[in-house]
């Protein structure tokens, strides 16, 4: 532990880092009765995830800034106050444009989980416990997107969809006490000033940071127009249940998994740049597959909807391989000014996220086409930039 600085139970940072990721997919499930409920477009409710992340990129920057001109603890305790409220409007809305703005004020406070819980887990802990720390938590964050439909899913079915949005007001209760009483300061009396404009400057002229930003943004792109489109192909056209549906999380949990085990397992052997433009190769594979599976689907057979799945899997398993690898490598060079570094690119990275997310909804046409077509434009645009990259290694600076 570092001096003066007391240390906050390993609990109470991975329920903090994990529940921005249950706020994201536990919505999944109810996007087909939310559109039938507001009579709006299957494009306008998936345009919800778009804003979410439009949302939570400008939350990131904020709270991170924040974080250190009114300490970690006040930034955390703002933030989930700000998700509470945006929790309470997703609830009260009566309109599709209601429900946007509410989602983004649900994002903008729901970042502050992200930001500021990475901030506070590096300044606590060092050596080694740091690096237990971050796989315990990393462990949990590949199970709290899996758990987020299954909860949605479910509540759904037995109560209809405003219970999801009464769930996340609860949480969000939970989680403000559970801070106000047990999150203590971390940041050091004396912090460093540093300048934003020069941090910026160099990240804009540096390559390999637009590079790995593109990387980063469109892998959970991907992703989470995954949980935006899937519900119209699994519930609609395959016709299950919204808590059957709910399961299939646990696919895209053990796809993400794999991939990550596969990263660190290669890693022994391989550089991480040869990694992610693997990872890239499968993504572009998995899509085709799906896109092939799409094509051939029967909405009566198992088989058909198995098919998909396992496209998925492969698909989403050259996500989880590339990750790693493109968050190690990203800020390489930056170890002197990481804290701001880190919140720049993560304005940027989500940035990307919700414009792949807002394509997803404009794109949507009611067909099985519609995800794989998407997928497999950006997967080889991912491959492309690997390939174009021809990245080595650099020595971060100290």
């Amino acid at each position: 532990m570092k001096p003066n600085i007391s240390t906050p139970s390993l609990l109470l940072l991975t329920v903090l880092v994990g529940f921005p990721q249950i706020s994201e997919t536990i919505y999944s499930p109810i996007l087909p009765d939310l559109a039938e409920a507001m009579r709006a477009s299957n494009n306008m409710v998936q345009l919800t995830f778009g804003i979410y992340f439009l949302g939570f990129a400008l939350g990131v920057f904020t709270w991170g800034r924040l974080s250190d001109s009114i300490g970690r603890r006040p930034a955390m305790l703002w933030g989930i106050l700000v998700y509470a409220i945006g929790c309470i409007g997703c609830y009260l809305s009566g309109s599709v444009y209601w429900l946007l703005a509410s989602r983004f004020v649900q994002a903008f406070g729901a970042s502050t989980g992200s930001v500021v819980t990475q901030t506070v887990l590096r300044e606590s802990m060092d050596g080694p416990k740091r690096l237990a720390a971050f796989s315990v938590i990393s462990a949990a964050l590949a199970f709290s997107p899996a758990l987020g439909p299954l909860i949605g899913g479910w509540m759904d079915q037995l109560f209809g969809y405003q219970a999801v949005f009464l769930v996340l007001i609860g949480m969000s209760a939970f989680l403000l006490v559970y801070v106000y009483r047990s999150l203590p300061e971390t940041r050091a009396a004396a912090a460093v000033k540093i300048s934003l404009s020069s941090v910026a400057w160099r990240l804009v002229r540096d390559k390999r940071v637009w590079a790995f930003g593109l990387l980063i943004g469109v892998t959970n792109g991907i992703l989470f127009s995954y949980y935006a489109e899937a519900p119209f192909v699994f519930m609609e056209f395959f016709r299950l249940a919204p808590g059957t549906y709910g399961f299939l999380g646990i696919v895209v949990a053990l796809a993400s998994m794999f991939g990550a085990m596969l990263s660190r397992k290669l890693s022994n052997r391989y550089a991480a740049e040869r990694i992610v433009l693997l990872g890239a190769a499968i993504t572009v594979v998995g899509a085709a597959l799906l896109l092939g599976s799409a094509y051939a689907a029967d909405s009566s057979s198992m088989l058909s909807m198995a098919s998909v799945i396992a496209a998925l899997f492969v698909l989403l398993a050259g996500i989880g391989l590339m990750i790693p690898g493109c968050l190690s490598l990203a800020l390489a060079a930056y170890g002197d000014v990481l804290g701001t570094a880190g919140a720049i690119f993560g304005l940027g990275y989500y940035l990307i996220v919700s414009l792949v997310t807002t394509g997803m909804s404009r794109v949507h046409n009611g067909t099985l086409l519609a995800m794989p077509v998407y997928f497999l434009l950006l997967a080889a645009i991912m491959l492309v930039v690997c390939i174009s990259l021809q990245l080595k290694p650099v020595r971060p600076r100290a």
